[in-house]
């Protein structure tokens, strides 16, 4: 191996793996191809990986042979190191440009980096050659999480509905996004800083908060670590109420679910809101269902209950949940709730919840003014496409940049 993996060797030998992948980072796309394969055949058994060590033996011994190439690139998106797989897919797919299989491998593994533009411009470079399905669609989808609105909506608006029924769930979701896209894009600017907008575009989720700290410097409203407050906390039901009254809309009650975040959160806002608290149940309508943080557990709110609001206070950005909230208070990379060492009773710790403070913190002054006025108006303005269809999940962070792959 070369000196451009000193540091991964040294960091593979200590059994730092989670260190020694990102160290890869900076050279993935630069090294060889075979001493690429060496290292991840080095990953792989050292993370007890056999298929990932295997097929990364092969390309190290034959790394002009697309389908070794192509084995190693699959399997690298398989084990979660999806950029280690974009050389070797890069690579399959010079030796055989015309393989709808390997396109499809690097477009998803570009995917992962977030890297929609080069994805687009992978499948808008077939021209007229491009089939419809999947290929076609997967270039509005990237083409939109790209942030090209014009230039999705040109891509979708070739598209017919697909012939195979498997591909019918991602159309109708494609053509929810764009209308959602539409409609943001007159409440907003939906450029390259419009987190909030976005994030309405991509899932529906109306978001509450701008992060006060760090706008400039690669977070663009997110959270990175966030040590959770009553006032945070409170500031998010403050503007849900604010959402509420914009839109029109009135919940007959709050449904607790079981996770006891969830059941402090979901009893301040009971408070705050002066509704009655009762357990969740899917079928409930006209209810507030409060999360603090939506999990796997959660996968029967997709559905859309009549009259149901999903609110869930951090939703983690870099790891979106499997359900859409309808409402989110903040994003956030990694959250600790303000009562993790609090032994006191629900109830009591809902009630700080609800005395404290909503005022917004000042921040370090970089990022824009988000007054309750200007928040009023744009939920208002959204409220014609806010509260439809299916919580669908989009695996993406969205087009708003931020630094997390730097």
């Amino acid at each position: 191996m070369t000196d451009a993996t000193n540091d991964f060797r040294t960091l593979l030998k200590s059994g730092d793996l989670p260190a020694a992948v990102r160290s890869l980072r900076p050279h993935a796309e630069t090294l060889p191809l075979a001493e690429l394969a060496r290292a991840v055949r080095a990953l792989g058994e050292a993370a007890g990986f056999k298929d990932l060590a295997k097929a990364a033996k092969t390309a190290a011994k034959r790394p002009e042979d697309p389908e070794a190439l192509y084995d190693l690139g699959y399997a690298c998106v398989e084990r979660g190191i999806a950029f280690l797989g974009i050389a070797p897919l890069r690579a399959a797919l010079d030796r055989v440009p015309g393989s709808r299989t390997l396109l499809a491998e690097l477009v998803a593994a570009l995917a992962e980096g977030e890297r929609h533009a080069e994805a687009a411009a992978l499948l808008a470079a077939r021209g007229e050659l491009l089939p419809a399905w999947p290929e076609t669609y997967l270039l509005a989808h990237h083409t939109l999480l790209a942030g090209d609105l014009p230039g999705a909506r040109a891509a979708a608006g070739r598209l017919t509905a697909p012939e195979d029924d498997t591909w019918s769930w991602a159309h109708a979701r494609q053509r929810r996004i764009l209308a959602r896209a539409e409609l943001a894009a007159t409440a907003g600017p939906l450029d390259s800083t419009d987190l909030r907008g976005w994030q309405f575009a991509l899932t529906g989720t109306l978001l509450a908060t701008l992060s006060p700290y760090g706008y400039d410097a690669g977070m663009t409203g997110r959270f990175a670590f966030l040590g959770d407050t009553h006032d945070t906390c409170r500031r998010g039901l403050a503007r849900l109420a604010l959402a509420l009254d914009a839109t029109g809309r009135r919940p007959a009650t709050v449904s607790l679910l079981p996770g006891r975040s969830d059941r402090i959160l979901g009893l301040a806002a009971a408070t705050v809101l002066a509704l009655p608290a009762v357990p969740y149940e899917p079928t409930r309508t006209d209810t507030l269902v409060v999360a603090y943080q939506l999990g796997e557990e959660d996968l029967a709110l997709q559905e859309r209950t009549d009259g149901q609001i999903v609110y869930e206070h951090a939703t983690r950005w870099t790891g979106p949940p499997p359900v859409s909230a309808d409402f989110s208070a903040l994003q956030a990379q990694f959250v600790t709730e303000p009562w993790k060492e609090d032994t006191r009773p629900e109830e009591e710790i809902a009630r700080d919840i609800a005395a404290a403070d909503p005022t917004a913190d000042e921040g370090d002054g970089a990022t824009p003014p988000d007054t309750d006025e200007a928040f009023r108006a744009y939920a208002a303005a959204l409220a014609p496409g806010w509260l439809t269809g299916p919580r669908d999940r989009i695996g993406s962070a969205g087009p708003v940049p931020s630094s997390r792959f730097a």
